[in-house]
């Protein structure tokens, strides 16, 4: 058994929705999560940039004692997670893709599934690849949808701008009836916020949010390696940010579902 805090990472705020869900799942687990808010987007940047990005923040975590990391973000799951593992061996290291992948089959009666994600996510194919390993013939097809990041973070998360944002995206998956999907996985970890939106504008379609998979392998993986916390330790979370502490202590609320007092951040430099 372990005290030690679980490392979380993401660009900016998105994280903080697989952290609630970590949270719900293994509350008595200590967390520091990591928000490198002064460079984000990382979905319209190269895989090279993020897998830098991702090295040096797991670097960050790492130097604090942490005793597992989650890569709360979807873009640095998809370009960096090797690199990850590979950089840190004897640390357990998860993504978010393999479980948003393992949830939508689960989900799919047709085997058609469609993802909403960034640029990145879309451009290197993880989706793609982790679906079809689980169900070879299932029929992927990705949308691209960076502005929703921005709309997330500004907490613009309803309304005219929002619903007009997510339908311009959803429009051509959306046009043919014989070729809409079943499910939608939300392949960014900023979308959740802007859910009802997005299920409003797809209709039926079934939305898939890898968060509570992703917290259900982590408990798999912590008691399979003996790193549970003791039983009753009262969980604990700390958040880092590389930029705009204020803006973070703002919106942060709209993704974690619950407030983050001035003295839970702190402000660092990578």
């Amino acid at each position: 058994m372990s005290a030690l805090p679980i490392g979380v990472f993401d660009s900016g705020i998105g994280g903080l929705t697989v952290l609630k869900a970590l949270m719900a799942r293994l509350p008595e687990e200590n967390f520091i999560y990591l928000g490198d808010t002064a460079r984000l987007p990382y979905g319209t940047k190269t895989a090279q940039t993020v897998e830098r990005y991702a090295l040096q923040a797991v670097d960050a975590l790492t130097r604090r004692g942490v005793k597992a990391i989650v890569i709360a973000c979807n873009t640095a799951s998809a370009a960096a997670l090797p690199a990850l593992k590979a950089a840190h061996p004897d640390l357990p290291v998860i993504g978010v893709i393999e479980p948003g992948a393992q949830a939508a089959v689960a989900a799919t009666g047709t085997g058609h599934i469609a993802v909403l994600a960034t640029e990145g996510t879309v451009r290197d194919g993880a989706y793609q690849r982790e679906i079809l390993k689980r169900m070879t013939q299932a029929k992927v097809t990705t949308v691209a949808a960076t502005l929703l990041v921005a709309l997330a973070e500004e907490g613009w998360i309803d309304g005219e701008v929002a619903t007009a944002t997510v339908r311009r995206y959803l429009a051509p998956l959306l046009a043919s009836e014989q070729a809409v999907p079943d499910v939608l996985v939300l392949g960014c970890t900023h979308f959740p916020p802007l859910a009802q939106v997005i299920q409003h504008v797809a209709g039926s379609l079934r939305i898939v949010d890898s968060a509570v998979t992703t917290a259900e392998a982590l408990a798999q993986l912590l008691s399979a390696r003996a790193l549970v916390a003791p039983a009753g330790n009262r969980g604990m979370v700390r958040f880092l940010v590389t930029d705009g502490q204020d803006r973070f202590i703002r919106v942060g609320p709209v993704f974690l579902a619950r407030v983050i007092a001035p003295a839970e951040v702190e402000r660092i430099d990578l």
